[in-house]
Order: structure tokens, then C-alpha cells, then sequence
């Protein structure tokens, strides 16, 4: 068992690199505990799932930032499992970005704790940084610098210094985000959509197991957000990942988990699925029952387990049923039971609960499209004032003819 225990800390896996010592007494006790009356497969079972569960990539506690008399965070407490993509969904001003930004490092807390990978993130800055890859909602890039030459820059930025080391972690992640053909182009003549490719490649150099990225998708056109969206998909695999966004689609499509933050308050937490199940009054539910309209009515009509109904379609020998269950449960076993006494096939069945724009509007008030509609224009705000990005003065390279080659403006696909 020890050997077992040593086996596991030796190598962390990535998604295992920061479980803390702090949790090896605690974790050893539970693997002892009754280990002489199982299996070793049981055992080794018991011992990988105690491990997963002990271990926290984030850990929130009581967070509160003040601005003089504005109370952008108040209280707000949650833990993120390692491996998990974590959706943080709000209105603009709702607390996001100052959340994020106190996770971080960037600013400081009123009072509360962060940590990550078990590091405090203001008591032990550097080994907490060490394990973060940040991408702002503007990108930090340098636009008068190459895709390579920025990359190498950011490896210096990581304490990344022999030049084999900067080579495979700049193709890594420049393959990792699909920019392996761009690394000779200048930033400033890439399209968003790659300018925001680059920025998630700097945030994966020395290979963070934490990525942060604050609103990724913002200011992307329809495509080249799908793309974004597959991307951050795709690595989480790799990575746990928690991104803040007002689009809900966004946040269902991608996120394992949701925390929902209204005034700088966390109001629900939860995955999308439980979120949309917990927050509906009542479920309904779609029915196609084999049989006359008569039979089906009088079993709905007797049914405990049923508030109201209405009949939507009767088509050779099928109705189709929309039912109000009468509790929050579901009851689908319970009405083919009953069905079935009856004699009356069931050909689909299937409920309906709130959608996730539907909770988010039951939580805080606001129209879905209206929060989008409002972020829209803070981003085209943005752009307007020219963000785009930081600018140096760069020497110039001659070619063989003394002049600079024109980069031209590459486009998403």
C-alpha cells in the first residue's frame, strides 16, 4: 500500500500535478481504514476516487472585495473539482472579472481566501501562479511582435530559458490551438479569431493546469465563436478550466458546472442539467400513448401523479400528451406502470424542465437578450477605443533585397 501511495505522488498525472501534501495524512487514514477485508481491486478503487475527491483545483472561501462603499463581491464560497470545465455566468457587473481577477493574483481580496491547487494565491504567490494560464478578455499581445517571437517572449516571462524547452513548448501549444502555420506572421495582421488563438497559446505555455479565461468568445464573429468554443473544449481534457461569460448557450455547451453570480453574489451553483430541474415548479412532460383518446384521458384523469394535461395531437391510433407532473420527481417509471395496466403502449416519453435562460432569468431579473444586447456594446466600446493591443518599436529584418516582407491579414475559415 505504501508502495501504491508513493506510485501515485512519484508522477503526477496531469490532472493529479498539485495534489497536496497537505491532504496525505488525512488520505492515508482512509486508505487503511478496513483495507485488510477487501480486495486489492476494490481497494485501489476506493483509493483512486478518495484521492479525485480530496483534491480542489480552486478553492473560494467567504471572498469579499469593497470599493469604498460598493460591495462588488459579497461572501462568495465554491470549490472546483480537478478536470472540470466551470462555467461563471452573470450580467456585466455582476462580479465576474473582479472574481476572477482577485483569483489571479491581479488585484486583492476585502477579505476571504483563494487557493489554488492548495496555495494561497496571496500568502504563496508564486507556487499558486506557477499553476495558472490567464487570458484576460483583451488579450495581452504585443502586436508588433510575431507569433513566435511572442510565444518566446511569454516562455521567458515562466522561467522557460533553454532554447530546446522554448521550441517544444511553443510548438506544443501552437499545434495545441491549431497556429503552427502562423508563428512567422505579425499579430497585428491576424483576424480575432487567431489573435484569440494567440492568447490562449501564451496562457498554455509551461502547461498550467488551471486555465482562467475571462469572457473568451467576446467580440468573435459567429464562426470563428464555435471554433473558440470547440477549442476550450477540447482542452479541457487536458485541463480544469473556468471561464466567465454572459452568453448561456456558450456556458451550456461547454461547461460540466455553473455558478451563477447576481450582484456580486453567488445565487446558484450547479451543473446545467440539476440547475434547470431544481429551479422548475413543476415538470412537464411529452407522452405518445398507443390507443383511443378516451383510454388515455382516463388514466391521466385518475393519475396522482398528474396535475393537468392537454391532449396536443390524435393521429392513427397515437395521442400525444403534454402532462403537468404534480411534483418536482421523476415520475415517467410511475406513469408507464400505470399505462401498462391499462394495456396502453407507450411510445415516447420525455419532460421538459427550464432551460438555463430560464433559471438565469428567475435569478436575476434580467432578459437573456437584454444582458447579451449590453455586452455587445461594451465590446464594441472596447474596440473603439482601440485595444487591440500593446505596441514596441521593433527592428526591422532586411531579406535579400533590403526591404520587409508585407505580412498580409490571414482570415478565419
Amino acid at each position: 500500500m505504501h508502495l501504491l501511495l508513493w506510485l501515485i505522488f512519484r508522477q503526477p498525472h496531469p490532472n493529479f500535478i498539485n495534489v497536496r501534501t497537505a491532504y496525505a495524512s488525512e488520505i492515508w487514514a482512509q486508505l487503511t481504514k478496513n483495507h485488510l477485508t477487501k480486495s486489492s481491486t476494490e481497494r485501489f478503487r476506493e483509493y483512486i476516487k478518495i484521492i479525485q475527491e480530496a483534491y480542489f483545483m480552486i478553492e473560494v472561501k467567504n471572498l469579499v472585495k469593497d470599493y469604498g462603499k460598493h460591495h462588488a463581491v459579497k461572501d462568495i464560497s465554491f470549490s472546483v473539482p480537478d478536470g472540470q470545465i466551470v462555467g461563471l455566468l452573470g450580467p456585466n457587473g455582476a462580479g465576474k472579472s473582479t472574481t476572477m481577477n482577485i483569483m489571479t493574483g491581479y488585484i486583492s481580496a476585502t477579505s476571504g481566501e483563494v487557493k489554488i491547487g492548495g496555495y494561497d494565491i496571496l500568502e504563496q504567490p508564486i507556487q499558486a501562479k506557477k499553476l495558472i494560464g490567464y487570458l484576460p478578455e483583451i488579450p495581452p499581445l504585443y502586436e508588433d511582435m510575431t507569433v513566435a517571437e511572442y510565444l518566446n517572449f511569454i516562455c521567458d516571462l515562466k522561467g522557460i530559458r533553454k532554447k530546446t524547452e522554448k521550441e517544444s513548448s511553443i510548438n506544443e501549444v501552437t499545434e495545441a490551438v491549431k497556429i503552427s502555420d502562423m508563428k512567422g506572421r505579425l499579430i497585428k495582421n491576424l483576424s480575432k479569431g487567431y489573435k484569440q488563438r494567440v492568447g490562449l497559446a501564451q496562457a498554455l505555455i509551461g502547461n498550467p493546469p488551471l486555465l482562467i479565461l475571462d469572457e473568451p468568445t467576446v467580440g468573435l464573429d459567429p464562426n470563428q465563436i464555435i471554433e473558440i468554443r470547440a477549442l476550450i473544449k477540447s482542452l479541457g481534457q487536458k485541463h480544469t478550466i473556468i471561464l466567465s461569460s454572459h452568453i448561456l448557450s456558450e456556458v451550456n455547451a461547454i461547461c460540466d458546472y455553473v455558478l451563477i453570480i447576481d450582484k456580486g453574489t453567488l445565487v446558484a451553483e450547479d451543473t446545467p442539467e440539476h440547475l434547470s430541474e431544481d429551479f422548475s415548479d413543476t415538470d412537464n412532460i411529452n407522452m405518445s400513448v398507443k390507443g383511443s383518446r378516451e383510454q388515455v384521458e382516463e388514466v391521466l384523469k385518475v393519475s396522482e401523479y398528474i396535475r393537468d394535461y392537454k391532449i396536443i395531437d390524435e393521429k392513427d391510433g397515437i395521442v400525444d400528451v403534454q402532462a403537468k407532473t404534480a411534483t418536482k420527481e421523476d415520475i415517467r417509471d410511475n406513469l408507464f406502470f400505470e399505462f401498462a395496466e391499462e394495456k396502453l403502449p407507450i411510445i415516447k416519453m420525455e419532460r421538459e424542465s427550464l432551460s438555463l435562460e430560464d433559471v438565469f432569468l428567475k435569478l436575476t431579473g434580467q432578459d437573456v437578450e437584454e444582458v447579451e444586447s449590453e455586452a455587445k456594446k461594451a465590446s464594441e466600446q472596447i474596440e473603439k477605443q482601440g485595444h487591440h493591443g500593446f505596441s514596441f518599436k521593433r527592428k526591422k529584418k532586411a531579406d535579400s533585397k533590403g526591404t520587409e516582407q508585407a505580412e498580409t491579414a490571414e482570415e478565419d475559415k
